[in-house]
């Protein structure tokens, strides 16, 4: 039997958050709501906060997973960030952006895959 869309990626997340979990990441927060949107996972590695999206596929069909975050989603997450950083009081701690790839029929059996600072982020877009 086949898992849902929404009960595949929180498996898909679940399994990110052990992975990490197991290189030595404290993870902080799941699932961090605003308005605006939502943080998949926020880690910390030593002093850096790290601000994860989690992506899941079923197939690489369209480019699999590693297509899923495209300059568009970049943004959201930089402003997700900064109101993430604002609210809890760590704007000045370094900051990255990972993004976590689950590929598989099931979140158990994926292949993951670990991008650590996936993508830059130019200065002026962080407004804290």
């Amino acid at each position: 039997m086949t898992l849902g869309p929404r009960v595949f990626g929180k498996e898909a997340e679940s399994a990110a958050e052990l992975f990490l979990r197991k290189k030595g990441y404290r993870i902080l927060h799941r699932n961090v709501r605003f308005p605006s949107g939502e943080l998949d996972l926020v880690a910390s590695i030593g002093k850096t906060v790290v601000f994860v999206e989690v992506k899941a596929r079923r197939t690489s069909l369209f480019g699999g997973a590693p297509h899923a975050v495209n300059r568009r989603k970049e943004l959201r997450l930089i402003q997700l960030a900064a109101q993430y950083l604002a609210r809890y009081g760590l704007d000045d701690r370094p900051c990255r952006f990972d993004v976590v790839l689950c590929q598989g029929d099931t979140a158990e059996s994926a292949h993951i895959e670990h991008i650590e600072n996936a993508f830059e982020v130019p200065g002026s877009d962080l407004r804290w």
